[in-house]
Formats: structure tokens, C-alpha cells, sequence
């Protein structure tokens, strides 16, 4: 097997959808083309928001379509000591400070500055508790974001910019609720899965610069990225539980995997999985190719 790592990472709100199926298989079939490793991940570090039993279930469907990992899952859950860790190395570094701010003192703070929200924008942090919490009790923990933009290369988007610090700003590490964030959690354990190769929707591009800022903070290497299309629901919006994505119909996995393949441009025969998977890798081989990384970013 080569160096490479790739890894699906579901969070089990539910069971897959088809959208979640084309991430599936464009991280597996990135591997697979490398003759690398593919790992799972299951983010369930929002708690409330996970479904009972739906861990399970995605695994099983991802057997299903033969889609089987190459080492037993991770669970986030498990993994809060390792989160508390990087935090503390950030706090011990001067990169993360207490944040005392609801969301509704944050918008407060962007309307009286003349920032209003736009529209499903984001909500810029205006940076309120960088010098300390004002006789605020401390909420949550933020990522100290410096100005400037961060450039990077995804492998089907081209070149990508993002000011952080102007379009994010200071980003949260751990939750008001004493959750971790999203952002710490994927850095954290991508570097100690020893990921390789990001492949994963769309949607998360944004997220890309975020995470490629704290990888710098804490010394990880950044993987390379390849941001997949989406697949959209009735009203335009990308294919989610919350507009009405209907699980997975796996009473023909093969005919499920034909249409994830078709979202991502591979169109290929096969009478069976097992061959349809080798005439789509070959297939993937032959399209997408990853590229040198720039290596590890100098430590903190």
C-alpha cells in the first residue's frame, strides 16, 4: 500500500441519504485509486443532534454498497482528552481565549458597528473578548484568527482565498454547551488518523481555510483537499435531512452506487458490486490525480 489516508466521517444525525453516498464513494474510490487506506470516522460530537442507532445503521449501509473500512471506526465521542490537549497546547501558546459572548451579543456587536448579518451569511466575530471578558462569565473557547489571506488548492475546485479573520473571524474551539467544535475535532483526529487526502462534499469547502489555520497553530500537516458536487434537493439546496433527504433505498445497492457515480462523472458496467467498484476506481484512477503536498507548517 502507498502513504496515502483518506477517511469518510458521517455524523449520525440519521442514516445516509444519496448525498451522503456520493461522498462515500468519491473518498473510497480516492483511496482505492491510490492504493491507499480508507478510513471511517463517525462525528458525533454534537450530541443532540445524533440519532440513536444511526452509527450502526451507516455502517451497515456502507457494507451494504461495499464500501468496508480498512480499520475499525472512530468514535469522537471517545476522543475529548485528546481535543482538551490541543486546546490546552493553544491556550499555553496564546492562540485560543475564553469567550464570554452569545450569539445575540455578537449580532448586538455587528448591527452597532454598522455589520449587520447578510442574509444565511456568516456571523462574523467582531472580536469582543480578545482582550479579555469585560466582567463576563467565559462560555466558550475561540481560535485567535491574524489578518490576512490564506490561499490553498483543491484538487476539483482550483485556487482558493479566504480572509478568515474578515469573513469568520476568531472561530470557536469548544462550545458554550461544553461541546467540541466541529473544526477541533476534524484537525485533531485527521492528524492523528494520519490523513492524507480530504475528500468530502461541497459544502464544506469553507471550512477548509479554518481548519488549515489551526493545523498551522498546532504544527499538523495540512492533507490535501478535493471538494465533491452536491447533490441537490427539490428546492435547490443541497440534499439534507432537513429538506426532506430520504435514507438510502438499498434494496439494490449496486443501482444506489450507479447514481452516486453518475453525480460524480463515473459511468461505467458492471453486473455485480465487486466489479463495478474495480471499473469506477480504474475509472477515478484515470481522472484525478493527487499532488505533492507542501509539507508540515513549522510548530507552534
Amino acid at each position: 500500500m502507498s502513504g496515502y489516508v483518506g477517511r469518510f466521517a458521517p455524523s449520525p444525525t440519521g442514516p445516509l441519504h444519496a448525498g451522503s453516498l456520493v461522498a462515500a464513494l468519491a473518498s473510497w474510490l480516492d483511496a482505492r485509486a491510490q492504493g491507499g487506506r480508507w478510513l471511517v470516522r463517525i462525528e458525533d460530537v454534537d450530541t443532540p443532534r445524533c440519532a440513536p442507532g444511526a452509527a450502526e445503521r451507516i455502517l451497515q449501509q456502507l457494507q451494504r454498497c461495499g464500501l468496508s473500512p480498512d480499520e475499525a471506526p472512530w468514535v469522537q465521542s471517545t476522543r475529548g482528552a485528546a481535543y482538551q490537549q490541543a486546546l490546552d497546547r493553544l491556550i499555553a501558546a496564546g492562540r485560543a481565549y475564553p469567550c464570554g459572548c452569545t450569539r445575540r451579543d455578537i449580532a448586538q456587536a455587528l448591527q452597532a458597528a454598522g455589520r449587520p448579518r447578510p442574509r444565511h451569511g456568516e456571523l462574523v466575530y467582531p472580536g469582543t473578548c480578545r482582550d479579555g471578558l469585560h466582567g463576563r462569565r467565559a462560555r466558550a473557547w475561540r481560535l485567535r484568527v491574524e489578518a490576512g489571506v490564506l490561499a490553498w488548492e483543491d484538487r476539483r475546485l482550483g485556487a482558493q482565498r479566504q480572509d478568515v479573520a474578515a469573513e469568520v473571524g476568531d472561530f470557536v474551539l469548544r462550545r458554550a454547551d461544553g461541546l467540541w467544535a466541529y473544526q477541533i475535532a476534524v484537525v485533531v483526529d485527521d492528524a492523528a488518523q494520519g490523513v492524507t487526502q480530504v475528500v468530502r462534499g461541497a459544502d464544506l469547502a469553507d471550512n477548509t481555510p479554518r481548519q488549515i489555520l489551526l493545523q498551522r497553530a498546532l504544527g499538523l500537516p495540512t492533507p490535501g483537499y478535493l471538494h465533491t458536487p452536491l447533490v441537490l434537493g427539490a428546492n435547490g439546496e443541497k440534499l439534507s435531512k432537513q429538506n426532506g433527504a430520504q435514507p438510502l433505498d438499498l434494496g439494490d445497492p449496486l443501482a444506489a452506487l450507479c447514481a452516486a457515480g453518475h453525480v460524480l462523472g463515473i459511468d461505467v458496467p458492471g453486473d455485480d458490486i465487486a466489479a463495478w467498484l474495480a471499473a469506477a476506481t480504474r475509472q477515478w484512477q484515470a481522472r484525478w490525480r493527487t499532488r505533492p503536498q507542501a509539507g508540515y507548517p513549522a510548530p507552534l
